[in-house]
C-alpha cells in the first residue's frame, strides 16, 4: 500500500506516513482471543488493511501467575505497537478482557469497547455513521457535584464513580440520596448504568448490602439512542473494573 497523499510505499497497510506526515487509517478495530488478535484498519468506511498478532497462552503455573502476566503483557504490547504505527483517531476492541485491558493501558488513544457478540468491523461502520458526540475535557474529579457528597460502598463506590467520570462523554455526576431499604447483596458493591432518558442522560445505580444509591449522569448525548451508546460503554467499563456481573 502507498501513502494516499504522497505515494510513498508503506511498510504495512494503513501505516502513518512519516514522509508527508499523513494518516492512512483513522480507526483501528481489534478482536482479541486468548491466542490471537485480529486487527483491521479503516479509513472512513473502507478497510485498508488487516493483520493478525498471535501468541502462545502460558499454561505452566509452576511460577504462579507471573509467567502468564508477562505473556499477556508481551502479547498486548505487540498489538499496541501495531496500533501506534497507524496513529488512528480511535481504537475499537472486543473479546478477551485481559489482553484488551493491557493493550489499552499501553496506549493513549480513545478506546471504545465493542459488544462481544457483534461483528467488529460492521459494528464500527454503523456507529461511525452517527453524529459524533462531544468530548468532555474536564478532569474526572471536577465532574462530581451536587448537594449529596456521600457515596456508598467505600473504596469500590468511589472507584465506580471515578470509572464513570473518566468517560469522555460524561459531563457531570450528581450523587443522590442513599436508600437503606433495598434487597441485601452478598457480592459486595455492584454498579449499573440504567436505560437512557429522552435527553441521553442515564442513572448510575450503586448497591452495597441493603443500601442503594441512584446517581444522575449528565452526558453529551443528544437523545435516547445516543445515550444508549454511552450507557453501553459505561456498563462495559464497570464490568472491566469488576464492579458489575456478567
Amino acid at each position: 500500500m502507498n501513502c494516499r497523499r504522497c505515494g510513498t510505499p508503506l511498510d504495512k497497510p494503513g501505516d502513518y506516513c512519516l514522509t508527508c506526515n499523513t494518516a492512512n487509517s483513522d480507526a483501528v478495530v481489534v478482536r482479541f482471543d486468548a491466542d490471537r488478535a485480529e486487527i483491521a484498519m479503516l479509513d472512513d468506511d473502507e478497510v485498508v488493511g488487516r493483520t493478525t498478532v498471535t501468541t502462545i497462552p502460558e499454561r505452566d503455573r509452576r511460577d504462579g501467575d507471573e509467567r502468564e502476566t508477562v505473556q499477556r503483557r508481551n502479547f498486548a504490547g505487540r498489538v499496541a505497537d501495531e496500533i501506534r504505527r497507524k496513529r488512528p483517531e480511535a481504537v475499537y476492541a472486543a473479546g478477551e478482557r485481559g489482553p484488551l485491558r493491557e493493550a489499552r493501558a499501553q496506549l493513549h488513544h480513545e478506546f471504545y469497547r465493542i459488544p462481544d457478540e457483534a461483528d467488529p468491523v460492521a459494528w464500527v461502520r454503523d456507529r461511525r455513521g452517527d453524529r459524533a458526540l462531544e468530548v468532555v475535557e474536564t478532569p474526572p474529579k471536577e465532574k462530581i457535584g451536587g448537594t449529596h457528597s456521600t457515596l456508598i460502598g467505600g473504596r469500590p463506590g468511589r472507584r465506580a464513580i471515578s470509572t464513570v467520570a473518566g468517560h469522555p462523554h460524561v459531563k457531570k455526576i450528581v450523587p443522590g440520596p442513599i436508600d437503606a431499604g433495598g434487597t441485601g447483596s452478598r457480592t459486595g458493591l455492584r454498579a449499573k448504568a440504567t436505560r437512557a432518558d429522552r435527553n441521553g442522560n442515564v442513572r448510575l445505580l450503586l448497591r452495597d448490602g441493603s443500601s442503594v444509591q441512584e446517581n444522575r449522569i449528565v452526558t453529551t448525548a443528544m437523545d435516547r439512542d445516543t445515550g444508549e451508546r454511552v450507557r453501553e460503554d459505561l456498563n462495559e467499563a464497570l464490568r472491566e473494573a469488576e464492579l458489575q456481573d456478567g
